[in-house]
């Protein structure tokens, strides 16, 4: 298989997910003690998202950019962000790497083309809702992206970096969040994109009731497919 390279910490708790998903698929793929060729280069949370606050994204871009860098430089042939919000600057990055890069909007897209949905609700950071690259991505496939209104945007983003980040789950807010899928599903949303990374340990398919799309594991199996492709 290529050597995948994950550029991680963005948070740690999503990063092992990342790596977890990746040694167990790969190992019932090739089976016995089979694991996969990886690199992780782990970057500090708190140094970025300060950064992502006082929107300096050229700083930003920097740090993933010498990660990316770092990873090439180790082996790795595939590149991942192992997190939401950095894709902000994804497909800048990809002009200025080497390495194939896997976009975890395309991995998304793909599924949610894949059950016919085209009007979707996406949570994640409050970066991540404000920004547009999501809907650009998947608008090439068709499909919309609504947000949640201001005051589930805040409550969203609260829970991710005072909650999930340090992996923190409680029924309350998994029940909060529940509440902001049912107002999407309200406003025409036939599915939901769990547009952050720690999302997925919160909230699951059998939670929604709508379908959900758990980037992190999208995201991971579609960078080993292109690994053992």
């Amino acid at each position: 298989m290529k050597k995948i390279g994950i550029i991680g910490g963005l948070s740690a708790e999503s990063t092992i997910e990342y790596y977890k998903i990746l040694v167990k698929e790969y190992n019932l793929l090739k089976g016995g003690a089979s694991s996969p060729l990886l690199i992780i280069d782990s970057l500090d949370l708190e140094t970025v998202r300060n950064l992502m606050v006082d929107n300096s994204w050229e700083e930003v871009y920097q740090i993933i950019f010498k990660s990316a860098r770092n990873l090439e430089d180790s082996g790795a042939e595939i590149i991942i962000i192992a997190t939401n919000t950095i894709h902000k600057i994804f497909e800048k990055l990809t002009m200025e790497i080497n390495t194939p890069m896997i976009s975890i909007m395309d991995a998304t897209a793909e599924a949610i083309k894949e059950k016919g949905i085209l009007r979707v609700g996406l949570l994640g950071t409050i970066f991540t809702m404000q920004a547009d690259f999501y809907q650009s991505a998947l608008s090439k496939y068709g499909i919309e992206v609504i947000v949640p209104n201001k005051e589930d945007q805040e409550y969203v983003n609260t829970v991710i970096w005072e909650e999930l980040t340090h992996h923190i789950l409680t029924p309350e807010s998994r029940e909060g969040y529940l509440g902001v899928i049912k107002r999407l599903k309200s406003k025409g949303a036939e599915g939901v994109i769990l547009g952050c990374t720690e999302i997925p340990l919160l909230i699951t398919q059998e939670d929604s009731p709508i379908p959900v799309f758990d980037t992190t594991t999208l995201h991971a199996l579609a960078a080993l497919k292109k690994a053992v492709r």
